[in-house]
């Protein structure tokens, strides 16, 4: 599927209106790109996308090591098949489960947890990776002992990774539609071309991993606060 036919389907169902609107939000939030606020909502979608690509890329690496080369290349072309399913699917929906009372809330405490794990892959052990994955051998994630347990383990890190990234991208442009759609489906196509690439380049140039877990960290004490406190869909609101 490519990005325009993405784009087109997140925006049949999307809550923000129909294609006219959506190309509306999109021109209108690219053309004030030089303000504060829309810039540094685009920047951070742009290193969410990144960081969370190169990420999903070096666990399911990781998890697939211990497998024969035939069983390994099968896993690794599953994760990144279930990854993009699974990225688009969500994003479908995001903006209806944003609209649910405490949702933001909750989003923000598992991106929290998001950038906890994070934190921990930094500094993770060393384990064979997969030749076929550069960057996963310091992941900190054991390799699956067989093809079942490799292919489930990382269909969980999929559903849970793509969780991650639509939610990230949707906490840190709520306000911008257009960034919001056009980060979307940048992570899908982040995740079918260029995920090897990002997890050979966050694993040599460390920092990368570094401003990417303070820019999610960020977003996830964001989305806490506003979704604690927004009139409409706060915690308060049900207090």
């Amino acid at each position: 599927m490519g990005g325009l036919s993405i784009l087109q389907t997140l925006v049949a169902t999307s809550s923000m209106g129909g294609p006219a609107e959506i190309w509306q939000h999109i021109v209108n939030d690219f053309s004030n790109l030089g303000t504060p606020a829309a810039f540094s909502a685009f920047l951070q979608v742009l290193m969410i996308d990144v960081v969370l690509a190169g990420d999903n890329a070096i666990v399911v690496g990781a998890l697939a090591a211990g497998l024969p080369a035939d069983q390994r290349k099968k896993v690794i072309a599953l994760g990144v098949i279930a990854a993009l399913v699974m990225r688009i699917g969500f994003a479908l929906i995001v903006t209806w489960l944003l609209g649910i009372v405490g949702l933001v809330f909750a989003g923000g405490l598992l991106l929290l947890w998001v950038a906890w794990k994070m934190y921990r892959e930094i500094h993770g052990g060393n384990h064979p990776g997969s030749p076929e994955i550069e960057g996963d051998e310091n992941s900190g994630v054991r390799p699956a002992k067989s093809f079942a347990g490799a292919a489930i383990s990382v269909a969980v890190a999929d559903i849970s990774m793509s969780i991650d990234n639509v939610l990230g991208v949707a906490g840190a442009a709520r306000d911008h539609p257009g960034i919001l759609i056009v980060g979307l489906v940048f992570a899908v196509a982040l995740m079918g071309v260029a995920a090897n690439f990002i997890a050979r380049y966050i694993e040599r140039y460390r920092w990368i991993a570094w401003v990417g877990l303070a820019v999610i960290l960020y977003v996830a004490v964001k989305m806490i606060y506003e979704g604690w406190v927004d009139p409409q869909l706060g915690i308060v609101t049900l207090i």
